[in-house]
């Protein structure tokens, strides 16, 4: 659609009168004390807004569209699928071809030992489903009591009731009386925040596995059902883990028969230049949650993937008390899974994984070479295609800026005056990236550019 002045004043105006937007100062947008921006178009690594303002996404949306914009490929699969089939339900044992060949897919890329893929839309719903299967798996084997979760400060894990409050940050718990029972919350593994700055990163993770069990053993090792982690934590700073640290978890989850859930909705094809953040880390999940690149948000799905060990118990559960009584209408949509199937086989056939490791790889280096020694520049961290500059008032003393200064949301605006989208993250000054994996090196050149001009601009203003 062309931009047409009239039409844009009308769309600014409804969307300031009607629109209820996610994650946005409400007062604010509706009273026009901040701009509001309309996206019309996009292609490659680009979107376009309706005054013709081009950025370079280095957030893929939100972590979501892995692939890039505009490939046709993917928008062609969605067009045919509703041609042919728009909608039926998975419900009683129907399916759909993508559906199926979807699920096929998903498992012949999952870890070793997983079996089944349970189809739905949002990475929310995906991990009210785990809690879901945690609690009946438990019920099924006797063990009412074993019901907690355990999660971690600076998770995200979703905006729901139950998934809000796995999510172990303060903005989405504020005056939501969140979080609710059973969820409990455990160390972070945030090496940077570490409270004894001597410490390297294998006594850090013995820290955050010995404080995990000093958790499991007050709250009683028989009532604690699972524990659920991001490879990488995502929006609670984009925090690679330590060394070690995932052994150091797995060995006292196991001690106590504790499940393991995955959530690789952030890190699930490819984002780590791996298919899987399980593998790049050796993780062994009982369960996976996935959602944004598996479609690379050309349309909503998201997914659960069972272990071959977890299958067996709700097979057991199935024989002893009838059909599982879960699912939602648009399980295994038609044309989500199709955008799906075509998303995967893009993936694979441009090599977008390996790419992902050596182009994220690259990304990291510069920044670091040109940010990593400004004085108000305290950590320059990432993995695979995620990448995050958190800033402070003191970098030897590793003094924070009062949240009142709003620095990271300063730089960002800097950023994106430059042509790049980076992400103010939550509860800290953190500038965040995570590109589209087609991210090419002159492509990272132009997000490190743009944020070295930022933190310039910024910091010559403290």
């Amino acid at each position: 659609m062309l931009n047409t002045p009239p039409l844009d004043n009308e769309l600014n105006a409804w969307d300031r009168d009607h629109f209820f937007h996610p994650s946005t100062d409400m007062g604010q947008h509706a009273r026009g004390d901040t701009p509001n921006r309309i996206i019309r178009e996009a292609e490659g690594v680009y979107i376009v807004d309706r005054e013709g303002k081009r950025s370079l996404d280095g957030f893929a949306g939100l972590y979501c569209v892995n692939i890039g914009y505009g490939r046709k490929e993917i928008s062609d699969a969605i067009a045919a699928q509703a041609a042919e089939l728009p909608y039926y339900h998975a419900y009683a044992g129907h399916g759909s071809e993508p559906s199926i060949r979807l699920a096929k897919m998903v498992i012949d890329r999952a870890p070793q030992g997983m079996s089944r893929v349970f189809f739905g839309l949002s990475g929310s719903d995906a991990n009210e489903t785990n809690l879901k299967l945690v609690w009946y798996i438990n019920n099924v084997l006797g063990r009412p009591e074993k019901k907690k979760i355990i999660s971690r400060w600076r998770g995200y894990h979703g905006s729901g009731v139950m998934t809000g409050s796995l999510t172990g940050l303060a903005a989405f718990h504020n005056l939501f009386d969140l979080p609710k029972p059973p969820v409990v919350h455990t160390e972070a593994p945030y090496f940077y925040r570490r409270p004894d700055r001597s410490m390297d990163e294998a006594a850090f993770s013995r820290l955050c596995a010995e404080k995990l069990e000093e958790m499991i053993l007050a709250e009683g090792p028989d009532t604690i059902a699972a524990f659920i982690g991001e490879p990488v934590l995502g929006t609670g700073g984009i925090v690679p883990p330590p060394a070690g640290y995932w052994q150091a978890i797995q060995a006292v989850l196991q001690k106590y028969d504790i499940l393991l859930i995955a959530d690789e909705v952030v890190t699930g094809f490819g984002r780590l230049g791996s298919m899987f953040g399980s593998d790049h880390y050796g993780i062994k999940p009982d369960l996976i949650t996935i959602a944004k690149g598996l479609t690379s948000a050309y349309a909503p799905l998201s997914g659960v993937i069972v272990s071959e060990k977890v299958w067996r118990i709700l097979e057991k559960g199935s024989d002893s008390y009838g059909s599982i009584g879960h699912g939602w209408t648009y399980s295994s949509h038609p044309l989500c899974t199709a955008a799906g199937v075509a998303n995967l086989d893009y993936l694979d056939r441009h090599d977008l994984v390996r790419n992902a490791g050596e182009v994220g790889a690259y990304l990291k280096q510069t920044l670091v070479d040109a940010v990593a020694h400004h004085p108000m520049v305290g950590d320059v961290r990432g993995e695979g295609m995620l990448a995050a500059v958190e800033f402070v008032r003191d970098r030897d003393d590793r003094v924070f800026f009062d949240a009142s200064e709003k620095v990271g949301i300063r730089v960002a605006a800097a950023l994106l005056r430059r042509g790049v989208i980076g992400r103010a993250m939550p509860q800290g000054d953190i500038l965040g990236f995570a590109p589209p994996l087609c991210l090419t090196r002159e492509e990272a050149d132009t997000i490190v550019a743009a944020v070295k001009g930022a933190v310039d601009e910024v910091g010559a203003s403290l």
